[in-house]
């Protein structure tokens, strides 16, 4: 079994910084691309950043120069830093990872989802 755990999510004034991270644990043989996703009130859920298996990243207008999305392969994890925040990135950060996992009849490559954790951004 494999499962995405998130840490580093929290209360912080507008224009501090946070930095998440996402690790993947369980029978991992390797990780294709992850990403961020936020869910906020009354909102589809939006990509925030992504990043492929050999760093390539891509940012939503939102979060490009505030945010540096890299990735330890070696650790299976993920960090988002975000810098500046301000109250509209208020939302629910979920941890998104396709991973290479034995299954019953081989290898799959499978997409799997965090639980979400919770950055608030007061003004």
């Amino acid at each position: 079994q494999v499962h995405l755990v998130e840490s580093g999510g929290g209360l912080v004034q507008a224009g501090g910084s946070l930095r998440l991270s996402c690790i993947a644990r369980g029978l991992v043989l390797g990780i294709d691309e992850m990403g961020w996703y936020r869910q906020t009130p009354g909102k589809q859920q939006e990509l925030v950043a992504r990043i492929g298996n050999r760093g390539q990243t891509d940012y939503a207008d939102s979060a490009k120069g505030r945010c540096t999305l890299s990735r330890d392969n070696a650790k299976n994890t993920m960090y988002l830093q975000m810098n500046n925040l301000k109250p509209e990135d208020t939302g629910v950060y979920t941890c998104n990872a396709l991973i290479r996992t034995p299954q019953t009849h081989g290898i799959k490559t499978l997409g799997y989802w965090g639980q979400g954790i919770q950055v608030t951004v007061s003004s």
